[in-house]
């Protein structure tokens, strides 16, 4: 929903109290860190009649700068060209003017192809091009021929065109409240309309998210360059936004925030995953080192034994070896070093190498699109019992389970009412800044009937909820209860620990069935004859494995119906 749109169950200036609970709140979090143009800002705004603040509204949550006046329609605002004169006098909006050159294609875009023509007949009547050009060409050709100027002047002769104000602080106000560029006030909407219900918290405990002002603009400085490269990349070669990239990270090189540097590691791996795409290959190894996060490294491998250095790629091959991230990372430098060494071509991977060795059974080839329905089936009519496990049932136990510590307010990781995520959720701080309440409450549920006491409370306190690891789909807790009925606590512990050291990596790669009967249970992975078997599954098997946790691998084969 657009928060444009009217929500025709909430009152009429539902968006006017959700801005001002946003500045109010920034106020009070943030009133040391914001700079001076951000507090006069603030004051001027709460000066403004509600109408006039209103309006202000309408035009900030819009994605456009420039507005036609002729086509505004609020019905909650009560007169809207006194609105505009008061918004206009206090600077909040602007008249179109040659200042705004830079601008000119936002601008034209408001008006139809049509509507360009008869700007040109009023400007030339002598010259005018084919009906049949397109608007982008002719928005072109307008420009080429005509200073801005002069073409301002006959758009303002036709009707009015403002340009709302204040776009950077109004971006800092949300910035600061949700932390990211992608969260907007369709979140309060979407609470309001009862889609989402939210963890609850108290205000007084909430954390600031940023500690400095440093923190605030790297941060913002990398999600804005993000968006940049989001549409360079459609418009301009390779090659030009490789130097882009490379002058820009030179002149922020060692001095970015720490808090920054999370969102700076990932828009390394976006940018260079995509001139790796673009068969940059020196370019892309280029940027990649400027990371060892997760799959950089690798990468990196990869792209020095086709760029013909083999023996650098062997040695951080056998660095990645002693220290691997995460389960890509392990059986990537096991296999590509052996590669290397043996100087095999087509070395045979050990996630191919346990698939050959799996065994398998005969499904229906109508099931060939639903191949883990097929295998439920096939198990059923074997007398046992079969679910889907795969990963959401252990998200699940872990979110019941550990939901108090997951969104405790003491560890200053949540920053707003509205948040979905700890902000810490997929970083190495997760687990060691809750590693004693983790520890704590495993030591309580020591026993099957422990942990699913704790489950079925949660369950029923926290139903519908938003939590990132709990899907609230049918038969959810009874799946995660069959679960905690098979294996022992120690069992349980210790996948649920695993997972916590790495949430990121490590609330994935679960087998996708559970299949039991009364003598004995199995997590089976199941492979259909063109599917493949991860590095992150086959991580889970040997875990598994190592823990006592019955589980496999069964490769489908398809065989064809009789009627």
């Amino acid at each position: 929903m657009q928060i444009n749109e009217f929500p025709k169950d909430l009152p009429p200036k539902y968006y006017h109290d959700y801005f001002g609970y946003v500045l109010d709140f920034v106020r009070k979090m943030y009133e040391p860190l914001l700079n001076e143009n951000e507090l006069s800002f603030l004051n001027d705004y709460n000066s403004l009649s509600e109408d006039a603040q209103c309006l202000f509204i309408r035009f900030s949550n819009r994605s456009k700068s420039f507005f036609r006046v002729n086509n505004l329609s609020y019905s909650e605002i009560t007169d809207i060209p006194a609105a505009l004169n008061e918004l206009h006098d206090k600077q909040f909006i602007q008249a179109l003017c040659e200042l705004h050159e830079d601008r000119f294609e936002e601008v034209m875009e408001l008006f139809t192809k049509p509507e360009h023509l008869s700007f040109t007949k009023i400007l030339e009547p002598e010259i005018m091009p084919s009906k049949s050009i397109r608007k982008a060409d002719l928005i072109r050709w307008l420009l080429h021929e005509y200073e801005f100027k002069i073409i301002c002047e006959i758009i303002q002769e036709t009707e009015p065109i403002v340009k709302v104000s204040f776009e950077a602080e109004v971006m800092m106000m949300k910035f600061l409240f949700f932390g990211n560029r992608y969260a907007d006030m369709t979140e309060f909407v979407v609470r309001d309309l009862g889609h989402v219900r939210f963890q609850s918290f108290d205000e007084e405990h909430l954390a600031i998210q940023f500690d400095t002002r440093k923190d605030v603009d790297d941060t913002l400085m990398i999600s804005l360059m993000k968006e940049t490269f989001d549409v360079l990349k459609n418009a301009a070669p390779p090659e030009e936004i490789f130097d882009w990239f490379m002058n820009w990270q030179t002149g922020i090189s060692g001095n970015l925030s720490k808090k920054a540097i999370p969102s700076y590691h990932l828009f390394i791996l976006r940018v260079s995953a995509w001139l790796e795409r673009k068969k940059m290959l020196s370019q892309a190894l280029t940027i990649y080192q400027l990371t060892n996060d997760a799959p950089a490294r690798e990468r990196r491998v990869r792209l020095l034994y086709n760029l013909g250095e083999i023996e650098e790629a062997l040695a951080l091959c056998e660095e990645i070896a002693e220290s691997p991230q995460n389960a890509d990372e392990r059986y990537f430098s096991q296999d590509f070093h052996e590669r290397i060494v043996n100087k095999k071509k087509r070395a045979v991977k050990r996630t191919t190498q346990a698939l050959k060795d799996a065994s398998s059974i005969d499904i229906p080839i109508s099931y060939r699109f639903r191949v883990e329905r097929g295998a439920i089936d096939y198990y059923k009519a074997l007398g046992s019992e079969a679910v889907f496990s795969e990963n959401e049932p252990w998200r699940a136990l872990f979110g019941l389970l550990f939901w108090d510590i997951i969104y405790d307010t003491n560890v200053k990781a949540i920053h707003n009412p509205l948040q979905r995520v700890p902000s810490d959720f997929f970083l190495p701080d997760f687990y060691y800044k809750r590693s004693d309440q983790l520890l704590a409450r495993m030591k309580d549920a020591d026993s099957r009937e422990a942990i699913s006491d704790i489950a079925e409370r949660t369950f029923q306190e926290k139903f519908g909820i938003t939590n990132v690891l709990v899907s609230w789909y049918p038969d959810m807790l009874e799946t995660v209860l069959r679960l905690i009925s098979l294996l022992t606590p120690e069992q349980i512990h210790a996948v649920l620990l695993e997972m916590a050291y790495n949430l990121r990596e490590n609330t994935r790669g679960f087998p996708d069935l559970l299949v039991w009967d009364e003598n004995e249970y199995s997590f089976i992975e199941i492979k259909s004859p063109t599917d493949h078997l991860s590095s992150r599954q086959l991580h889970w098997l040997h875990f598994f494995a190592n823990h006592g946790i019955k589980s496999r691998i069964v490769r489908v084969k398809w065989i064809k119906e009789e009627f």
